[in-house]
């Protein structure tokens, strides 16, 4: 699998960082535990089996076309009931313009997550995997003190089968 993500500026990483470090001081879950060098704060715009010809070129140019581009997070959720809880992107028409052409750059590629489509696409940052339910209320008093906001600085696509990052394009930062 390999996919295509927006990184957060350093500012808005170190937010969504402190949160993780907030969840798990609090005895819940939190991606601070995930202790994969790749793992960061990202949006995933994408997943797909693999990229098909000459979609690494075409998704540097949308990347260096596109960013930087400003974020605002919404109040912490969990979605599907009891999957991550995130914080939600609010979607403005950049984002959104963005990701449709993330999607076109794709075509033709094996195995496009039907959840990644364009109209089905909910745009957030992951702070805890398999998340309880019933825990929201306290992971909302430990994290949505404040609603962060920033930059996506930079793009990389995580190649499942390498457990690899490859830039794609913006002002990609050191991992």
């Amino acid at each position: 699998m390999r996919t295509v993500e927006l990184l957060c500026c350093p500012a808005l990483e170190e937010a969504v960082r402190a949160a993780w470090g907030r969840l798990a001081g609090a005895g819940l879950p939190s991606l601070a535990r995930h202790g994969h060098p790749t793992n960061r704060p990202h949006l995933t715009l994408a997943a797909v089996d693999d990229f098909p010809p000459g979609a690494a070129d075409r998704l540097a140019g949308l990347f260096d076309d596109a960013l930087p581009l400003p974020v605002r997070l919404d109040r912490a959720t969990v979605l599907d009931g009891s999957a991550p809880l995130v914080w939600p992107v609010r979607p403005t028409a950049a984002l959104t313009g963005l990701h449709r052409a993330v999607w076109a750059a794709l075509d033709g590629a094996d195995g496009r997550r039907p959840w990644h489509a364009p109209g089905h696409w909910i745009p957030h940052l992951s702070l805890a995997l398999r998340f309880r339910d019933h825990d929201r209320r306290l992971a909302r008093a430990v994290v949505d003190g404040d609603r962060p906001a920033g930059r996506f600085v930079a793009a990389r696509s995580y190649d499942g089968d390498t457990r690899t990052v490859h830039p794609l394009g913006g002002g990609f930062p050191t991992e």
